[in-house]
């Protein structure tokens, strides 16, 4: 296998992230970020390898900090986990895990090599006619696949749908609510995209299956045109269009001269009165109808991008990142660097500057470990007087990467899931605001000659030469592993756990609450989950301030696994 600095940048923006920066995490739970795939107004999202090198890719999207850390926001991401989890088909990318290590709130998904439709139409023009259809049938297929599992995405839109040489697919329902504030309006309770909401999610705040089916005829409209049907923007005046006014005339009129079937159903989907418009399966219906049962071929030069993107992850896919999975930090340090002298004109002359500060460096640790072995103050050896001058060393030093508290999978830990593709993407980095953001390691040395007083000690009036002094500032030990993450390694998943479970995830729940000192009965860990380990786990949410239910979801599962 290829390392990932071998492969370099081209394959990142081949698939269309950009290069880690150091202040980005070197672990998130399992896995290993190799880019960054975008970032929104509450987090990032990474391109990533599972550390132990299996296969496949996973788009992992990391909360920010600020809004990690509160436990209403933690219960909302976890419900929004469960509502993605629930949904099983090709249309959309499968939850793989979610977890929350230290401040890192997580989700990993299955990651697509494709492209935003947003920025598709952007980059690449327009779709046919034929690519719209194919679009008709794939993302009805996707939205019948959401009905099915009672999901409604209330946020379809051109940036929540993923071209890809395998097809059309939906991203982001029901999580780009809470993880993508910088594209999402709120209005009053309304929660979602003014110029793709459905008029009576306005008007009454009702939204059902068939809402999510205007939202799509928007999407569908803006891919044949590059035009939303209402008008582009977040206003006052967008949302009074969607909820009371017909589709733009132009609009329409582009889409008739195109494909009048085609124009049709998507005034169908537009329809005001949600009892008119189709349903997702007469969606696909129609595109059969109309003789689009086969999908077409992507346009160019759409195909061309997509099948780069594929080539893309193909490499991406060969990296190994074992090694450096192990040997990179979340936040590792970056030396601050020392500035040349004025006039410093090139390296030559920076060089002997640069040896000095190595020099001075190694002077302080030298005086740091004469300090830590010198003799006691009470010993004759103690007495020498203060200097006038002072020598301090000191360095920061980041911890190993922690393996995630709660990588959700499958009872064998490998996982079974989904992913989350940053369908308007920034690439812009922040630092020191940003989560991860990187601290300086520093080392500094300050002396003061008996000659002349550079410092601000005192002297002892002996006209003996003083004797310079040194304080050292040592990183203290990381503390040991609690025995309920280190005594208890049966299961490594977030998959609910419930009143009459039994087997395997049962008896790392018992496991974990005996070592943390509550009583799970008088049969111990036996792997099944009966009342006495439900009044357990309650007693358990009770006491971390989590939802009282008796239930081990991704959110019990990260406080049992947190090391307080």
């Amino acid at each position: 296998m290829n390392d990932i600095s071998a492969v370099g940048d081209t394959a990142l923006r081949q698939v269309g992230a950009a290069p880690l920066l150091p202040a980005d995490p070197g672990r998130i739970g399992p896995y290993v970020p190799l880019g960054l795939l975008g970032s929104g107004g509450m987090g990032r999202v990474y391109l990533a390898r599972h550390a132990d090198d299996s296969p496949g890719l996973a788009a992992v999207k990391v909360i920010r900090p600020e809004y990690a850390e509160g436990p209403d926001f933690r219960r909302r991401f976890e419900r929004e986990a469960a509502v993605h989890g629930r949904v099983r088909t090709p249309r959309a990318p499968h939850l793989i895990g979610t977890g929350f290590d230290d401040t890192l709130l997580w989700m990993a998904t299955e990651y697509l090599p494709g492209l935003g439709l947003g920025d598709a139409v952007r980059e690449c023009g327009p779709l046919e006619p034929a690519g719209v259809w194919r679009l008709v049938a794939e993302l009805g297929e996707a939205l019948s696949a959401l009905t099915a599992a009672g999901v409604v995405h209330r946020d379809l839109k051109p940036s929540n749908v993923i071209l890809s040489p395998r097809g059309a697919h939906v991203i982001d329902f029901g999580i780009s609510r809470a993880a993508d504030s910088s594209a999402i309006t709120t209005t009053g309770n309304r929660v979602g995209t003014p110029a793709y909401m459905a008029p009576e999610y306005l008007r009454e705040g009702r939204c059902d299956a068939v809402s999510d089916v205007f939202s799509l005829g928007c999407t569908l409209v803006h891919a044949a045109t590059g035009h939303a049907p209402f008008g582009d923007g977040t206003g006052v005046d967008v949302m009074h269009r969607v909820a009371f006014e017909a589709p733009d005339a132009e609009v329409m009129a582009e889409l008739a001269d195109m494909d009048p079937a085609l124009a049709t159903l998507l005034a169908a989907c537009l329809d005001k009165d949600p009892a008119r418009r189709p349903a997702p399966r007469q969606l696909t219906d129609a595109a059969t109808a109309a003789g689009h049962d086969r999908a077409a071929h992507w346009q160019e030069p759409l195909a061309s991008r997509l099948l780069d993107r594929q080539q893309g992850c193909a490499v991406l896919e060969g990296v190994s990142v074992r090694r450096s999975g192990e040997s990179r930090t979340p936040m590792e340090p970056v030396i601050a660097p020392v500035p040349a002298p004025a006039g410093a004109g090139n390296g030559r002359r920076r060089r002997p500057l640069l040896a000095a500060v190595a020099g001075i460096a190694v002077g302080a640790v030298a005086v740091g470990a004469f300090l830590l072995t010198r003799p006691g103050l009470d010993s004759p050896a103690a007495a020498a007087p203060t200097s006038v001058g002072s020598s301090s060393a000191a360095a920061s030093a980041s911890p190993r990467p922690s393996v995630s508290a709660s990588p959700s999978g499958k009872d064998d830990g490998k996982g079974d899931g989904k992913k989350k593709d940053a369908g308007e993407k920034d690439t812009g980095r922040g630092s020191g605001s940003e989560p991860g953001s990187t601290p300086s390691a520093t080392a500094t040395h300050a002396g003061g000659s008996t000659g002349a007083n550079t410092g601000t000690g005192t002297g002892t009036g002996s006209s003996t030469a003083p004797t310079p002094t040194a304080t050292v500032t040592k990183t203290a030990a990381p503390p040991a592993t609690p025995a309920w993450i280190s005594g208890c390694t049966y299961y490594s998943g977030t998959e609910l756990t419930d009143y009459g479970d039994k087997g395997q995830r049962v008896v790392q729940v018992q496991c974990m609450l005996t070592k943390r000192g509550y009583s799970v009965g008088g049969s111990g860990v036996d792997g099944e989950f009966g009342k006495d380990t439900q009044s357990a786990v309650k007693q358990f949410q009770s006491a971390k301030g989590l939802e009282v239910d008796g239930q081990v979801g991704p959110n019990t599962w990260a406080a049992l696994r947190s090391s307080t």
